[in-house]
């Protein structure tokens, strides 16, 4: 008998644990108007839908939740199109939602037509904002115009405004070459930067006075261009050829070609001044 009893007490529990194990899926309303939403409720599923997988036959699923403890899922569902909507739920279950359509009494309700767009009249700092940014356009202009026409103006002031340099071509290169040695930038190290700004202001000095593009030319080039001119560029060969040995070939000069190349800068810029500089009759011609 006792046997019997727990054969049958085993028998309910399983079929109760069936029934608890069974998918349930319910609507909180399944009958809406248009536009209105419901809630639907799937319990213990093995897996539950997502909401693309919801939004179907016109039914559009907007949030869903989970609880995992209970295995529940809500989503909130709404549609915009009247009628009968199945939500499939598998291959065979599915749940019916009915979606009214909104009624319209015209014998008591009334029609008209679309309103026009109504305008809206302008505030002061809309108003405002315009007379601003014209003016400024206004102003910017007048300015260029004024520049535009000033600029002749201008550019005499300036340059009487400006110090007039009237150091001779030699005096300004002696001083840069002897600013250059108080530097002492070959005893810091500094190899390539002190033979590339002793080039550059004999480079100039030769451009100040004889008119040669000594700045724009290459060594060669520049040599060259002296010797046309019978000028004895056998000391600025020297210059020339220890500096490009230090800026292409990465030579390391010793420390008297350092001193060397300083003292025949200073000896080309003197010796070529005396046969080139302007004699009195051509600076009064020049200042005229």
């Amino acid at each position: 008998m006792k046997k019997i009893i727990i054969i049958g007490l085993m028998g309910l529990m399983g079929l109760l644990g069936q029934v608890r194990g069974q998918a349930v899926a319910t609507l909180g309303c399944d009958t809406i108007a248009l536009g209105d939403q419901t809630t639907l409720t799937i319990r213990n599923a093995r897996t539950f839908p997502s909401t693309d997988l919801l939004s179907q036959n016109g039914i559009v699923a907007l949030r869903q939740d989970f609880d995992t403890t209970a295995r529940l899922q809500t989503t909130v569902i709404t549609c915009f199109e009247p009628g009968e909507h199945y939500i499939k739920l598998g291959e065979e279950d599915s749940l019916l939602l009915v979606v009214t359509d909104v009624e319209i009494d015209s014998a008591t309700a009334e029609l008209r037509d679309i309103a026009p767009i109504e305008r809206v009249p302008y505030t002061f700092w809309e108003i405002f904002r315009w007379v601003l940014l014209g003016l400024a356009v206004a102003a910017l202009a007048f300015g260029l115009w004024w520049l535009l026409t000033h600029h002749k103006d201008i550019v005499e002031t300036f340059h009487e405004t400006s110090p007039k340099d009237t150091r001779t071509p030699e005096e300004r290169a002696l001083q840069t070459l002897e600013a250059l040695r108080v530097e002492r930038l070959w005893q810091s190290g500094r190899v390539k930067e002190y033979h590339t700004r002793l080039t550059d202001a004999v480079r100039r000095f030769i451009e100040e006075s004889t008119g040669i593009r000594a700045t724009d030319m290459t060594s060669d080039e520049c040599l060259d261009a002296l010797m046309n001119k019978s000028i004895n560029v056998d000391t600025l060969r020297d210059i020339f050829n220890t500096a490009d040995m230090v800026k292409f070939a990465k030579s390391e000069p010793s420390p008297h070609e350092h001193e060397r190349s300083m003292d025949e800068a200073v000896i080309f810029v003197k010796d070529m001044w005396q046969r080139v500089k302007p004699t009195e009759s051509e600076k009064e011609v020049k200042d005229a």
